[in-house]
């Protein structure tokens, strides 16, 4: 798997490390305990495209890549703030 990124080019997978679902927003800090125990332990597990945090270890740049999970297609990588389009989204 090929990962685009904007700084140094599209690079293997494996200078990369995979750091969490970018969708996931935190709660405020007066949301309670369940809303915090959900933020940490409960996670979706999408199926199709997706929004992910990873870190390429080279340039240490955090990236917002758009990865499907069945075929691991890459169809975007984006700095934190940069939009990114989700297809069928």
């Amino acid at each position: 798997m090929l990962i685009p990124c904007p700084h140094c080019g599209a690079r293997d997978e494996s200078e990369f490390t995979y750091r969490g679902d970018a969708t996931v927003a935190r709660p405020a800090p007066d949301a309670g305990t369940d809303a915090f125990h959900d933020y940490v332990y409960l996670r979706a597990n999408p199926r199709g495209w997706h929004v992910e945090w990873w870190q390429h270890g080279a340039c240490r740049q955090w990236l917002r890549v758009v990865r499907h999970t069945v075929t691991h297609e890459i169809r975007q990588a984006a700095l934190p703030g940069e939009a990114v389009e989700v297809p069928g989204a």
